[in-house]
């Protein structure tokens, strides 16, 4: 899996990092019903070419170009990141249920302003 989405994201869900995408593995996507009932983005692992594109656009510094560069506070959503699938209701509810896991067992990172999380991620 070559990219991955962390909880900055959470409460932000900014699409630029969709809009820079070429090949729209980034869901769900504004126009997709999962949008509004998403935590987060997440980045289809089959889909993503690893080209890059999505970490400069973010703008809260959620994407790590690997699962290795992704810091420890943020493992639990590189499998989020693994199973999410737009479109299948089940894969999505897992997704969900892995990111309301890390909501619930990562308070302290939660109650940072998800534009400061990334940088808190090394704490």
């Amino acid at each position: 899996m070559p990219f991955v989405i962390t909880d900055p994201c959470i409460g932000t869900k900014d699409s630029a990092c969709v809009d820079v995408c070429p090949v729209d593995c980034i869901h769900p996507r504004k126009d997709e019903p999962e949008f509004a009932t998403s935590s987060m983005l997440y980045i289809h692992p089959d889909e993503c070419i690893d080209c890059g594109a999505c970490v400069p656009a973010c703008p809260v510094a959620a994407i790590y170009d690997s699962p290795d560069s992704t810091p420890a506070s943020q493992k639990a959503l590189i499998e989020a990141n693994a199973v999410y699938r737009v479109g299948d209701a089940s894969a999505v509810e897992k997704a969900e249920a892995l990111v309301q896991a890390h909501m619930s067992s990562r308070a302290d990172l939660m109650a940072v302003a998800p534009t400061e999380r990334a940088a808190a991620h090394a704490r």
